[in-house]
């Protein structure tokens, strides 16, 4: 794992005397120094997932929240990615955040949330965004662009004026973190690795070799 060989032009150190003893909380913290650095879309991630066989694939998400209780992303059931996680589910989130020169490397056990909790979020969207949702067969093969526009067309005809129903099936995932890793850009590749994983105790603080 690396980025471009110039890297940051002010690589900060990642030391074990300076972390946060709770990976959530310094996520939290990273993830705060990216939004005020001005990444764009800090919340987004890389997410892998594979099926039954081993056989990975990948797609960016957006992460809708991020706390101990887990990473959460919203897809439509029936996608590629719903269906990896429901034959297999585990999953790695990466986020990377260029100005920085830091990744974040997140793996766990992923589950659904609950039909509340999904309609609660999908309740929040724009209502456009709802009306893609309603009308995208993830994943799936089609006549064309047009056909998409018409269906959305169609939904919104349909229900002007009135509340768009909650997709049976679209919503959200929950990744429970069993390792965090924290990755920081240091010059001549002496990259900072420092990786937290569950234990019946808490949390165990590793660093890696670059």
């Amino acid at each position: 794992m690396g980025v471009a060989e110039d890297g940051p032009r002010f690589a900060q150190p990642l030391r074990e005397s300076d972390i946060d003893q709770d990976p959530f909380r310094q996520f939290a913290m990273w993830f705060e120094q990216a939004r005020a650095s001005g990444v764009r879309m800090p919340e987004a991630a890389a997410l892998a997932t594979a099926t039954l066989d081993g056989v990975p694939s990948l797609r960016m998400v957006l992460v809708k929240e991020s706390a101990a209780s887990g990473f959460v992303f919203y897809s439509n059931f029936h996608s590629r990615k719903g269906e990896e996680l429901a034959a297999n589910p585990h999953a790695a989130l990466l986020f990377y955040w260029d100005p920085l020169g830091r990744q974040v490397r997140i793996d766990g056990e992923v589950r659904r949330l609950s039909e509340a909790e999904s309609a609660c979020y999908i309740r929040t969207r724009p209502r456009g965004s709802q009306l893609s949702a309603l009308a995208s067969p993830q994943s799936q093969v089609i006549a064309g662009r047009d056909w998409l526009e018409r269906r959305v067309a169609d939904l919104a005809r349909t229900y002007d004026g009135r509340e768009l129903p909650v997709h049976a099936t679209w919503g959200g995932f929950r990744l429970t973190a069993s390792s965090i890793e924290f990755w920081q850009h240091r010059e001549d590749r002496l990259h900072d690795r420092l990786r937290y994983t569950r234990t019946s105790d808490g949390w165990q603080v590793e660093r890696l070799a670059p």
